[in-house]
């Protein structure tokens, strides 16, 4: 795990702290949870709630889907002070959630693994807004990945950037 702090790579103003780690997956699945959730309890249903097919949140958790089914993912979070705005050059598909946490601490968990403490969320408990960033992951290997949160009121759910194969499918599935 590394970390750092730095402005924006897309000439945002404001402050992110940066994490990135060699993430293992498994079924798909990580999970960013609140300190004060008991975890994810599986995959929430795909109803209109979870409209932008790869992020789902639950209270306490957002399920991340990632195109790997078993291997190990690059994966960066970005906590930031204000929105720092999508990376549209670098990324083929990027969705966004409203996430509320009771605690203002998250952590990145694997699937039946390890969690990775993110720096304290900057607005302490509230609601917050999760931009997933997805690269890769209609090939077999190579998914990468950027979880952008920052403070924001709870906003209606949207797909910013959609051109892969998989996020159709999570879009769509059945």
């Amino acid at each position: 795990m590394t970390s750092s702090e730095g402005t924006p790579g897309n000439g945002r103003q404001g402050t992110a702290h940066f994490v990135h780690v060699d993430l293992h997956v498994h079924y798909r699945q990580a999970y960013l949870v609140d300190d004060e959730a008991t975890g994810p309890h599986g995959l929430p249903a795909d109803d209109p709630a979870h409209p932008v097919g790869i992020i789902r949140v639950e209270e306490g958790a957002a399920f991340l889907i990632t195109g790997v089914d078993t291997g190990t993912v690059g994966f960066t979070v970005a906590v930031a002070d204000r929105d720092p705005g999508p990376e549209l050059e670098e990324f083929e598909d990027i969705v966004e959630v409203g996430f509320r946490s009771a605690v203002g601490r998250v952590a990145l968990h694997e699937w039946g693994g390890p969690a990775y403490e993110l720096p304290p969320l900057p607005a302490g408990p509230g609601w917050y807004r999760l931009r997933y960033h997805a690269r890769g992951m209609d090939g077999p290997v190579d998914d990468d990945y950027l979880l952008q949160i920052w403070p924001q009121e709870s906003a209606e759910p949207r797909v910013v950037k959609s051109s892969s194969a998989t996020l159709q499918y999570w879009l769509h599935p059945g």
